[in-house]
């Protein structure tokens, strides 16, 4: 009963696919006799379909904090507890389940004492961390030697900066699979992952798993040699536009917006419209090559003589990509120099010399869109810092650099 956080579901918790369930059941394996766990199990049935296919002759366990979604069968031990802060003594031959998602808080009730307790249990919790992160962690503890652990979770830890240390920590500790599926719960946005990891051994490998057919993954990737990096599609159009371009990161300096907070707090904003005053501008502001300066979707009004209080780049006309377009890279340039209160803004590094019409229109071209799906897919809905440092301009739009 495990699975992607509902608004409606305080626990984080929504069954999983039949289909998921078996496409999971024929990627795990335990030797006769070994133990088995399903951390926040429910009514086990990670459990269930793996007896179903292998057979007896297993140690059987499942760990639920949820005391009225706790129903095992009399074959398999329930413990009652928090997996997270759980420590059962001795390891596991396999772990296979769907953990709970969310951000820490808002997919499950916590208290502060029990966000506390896990930020200072789990090595890899960072910024806006994600529960389904700790349980990894967590799980790849609990393994024996040489033990599995198989489990769904959002794809988004491929390439998220937040997840940074668990890659890395995962690339320590063991070999891992990862099989991207897409939308595999119906009703929900979320494009989800298997990930296959084995305790001990090294390096990483990469499936096409859409569709759920176990018996013929398409490998996409091996990196033997992996040590925790964003997990990208190798497509091959993509990856010969970096060997040819420059890296924007090598081009620009990268800033983000001021927070809404720091906006809100700051004595000049205003909530009306007044002389010298102009919009403070949002996402909803930023069109493919164009600039809405009129409409006020932040509700927020700052001097525009001031703008460098509350960002010094703010008052330099330059280049504004969206952080958040789903899928889509999107960019404008600035030429009158408004605060702003989201996205990405990039000025220009000392020395060089572009045309900015020539690179608004090449970042929103068809060529820049190909570029993103084919390595990012629909990973996340959105750019990340190291996305962008990593998108490859043409030689020829940039001079003097």
């Amino acid at each position: 009963m495990a699975g992607p956080a509902l608004p409606s579901r305080s626990l984080g918790q929504v069954p999983t696919p039949k289909a998921l369930v078996e496409f999971m059941v024929g990627l795990a394996e335990a030797p006769k006799g070994g133990r088995v766990l399903e951390p926040a199990c429910g009514e086990g049935p990670f459990l269930r379909a793996f007896r179903e296919a292998h057979g007896t002759g297993y140690r059987f366990l499942g760990v639920e904090v949820d005391p009225l979604a706790l129903d095992l069968p009399p074959w398999a031990e329930g413990v009652r507890g928090d997996f997270l802060l759980w420590e059962p003594g001795e390891g596991f031959d396999l772990i296979l389940g769907n953990p709970p998602y969310g951000a820490l808080g808002a997919g499950a009730r916590l208290s502060p004492e029990r966000r506390q307790a896990y930020r200072e249990r789990f090595a890899t919790w960072r910024g806006r961390y994600n529960l389904y992160g700790a349980f990894l962690e967590k799980g790849v503890r609990l393994l024996k030697p040489g033990g599995v652990l198989v489990y769904v979770v959002p794809a988004g830890w491929m390439v998220l900066e937040e997840f940074g240390r668990l890659r890395t920590f995962l690339a320590r500790e063991g070999a891992l699979e990862v099989f991207y599926l897409g939308r595999a719960f119906p009703g929900l946005k979320v494009r989800a992952t298997v990930v296959r990891f084995r305790k001990g051994g090294k390096g990483l490998s990469l499936y096409e798993a859409e569709g759920l057919r176990p018996q013929s993954p398409t490998l996409l990737l091996q990196d033997p040699a992996w040590q925790g990096e964003m997990i990208r599609f190798p497509d091959p159009q993509a990856l010969g536009m970096e060997a040819r371009g420059i890296p924007l990161g090598e081009v620009f300096h990268l800033r983000f917006a001021a927070r809404s907070p720091e906006i809100q707090a700051h004595p000049l904003t205003r909530k009306e419209p007044g002389p010298g005053l102009v919009p403070v501008l949002t996402g909803r502001n930023l069109k493919p090559g164009e600039i809405d300066y009129e409409t006020p979707y932040s509700g927020l009004y700052f001097p525009k003589a001031a703008v460098d209080l509350l960002k010094p780049f703010y008052a330099t006309p330059h280049l504004v990509v969206a952080h958040t377009r789903h899928y889509r890279v999107v960019a404008a340039w600035d030429g009158r120099a408004y605060p702003w209160r989201e996205e990405f803004h990039l000025l220009p590094k000392e020395g060089v010399r572009l045309d900015p019409e020539a690179l608004v229109a090449y970042l929103n071209s068809p060529l820049v869109q190909a570029y993103y799906r084919g390595l990012y897919r629909e990973v996340v809905p959105h750019l990340t810092r190291p996305m962008l440092e990593r998108l490859p301009l043409p030689q020829d739009l940039v001079s003097a650099r």
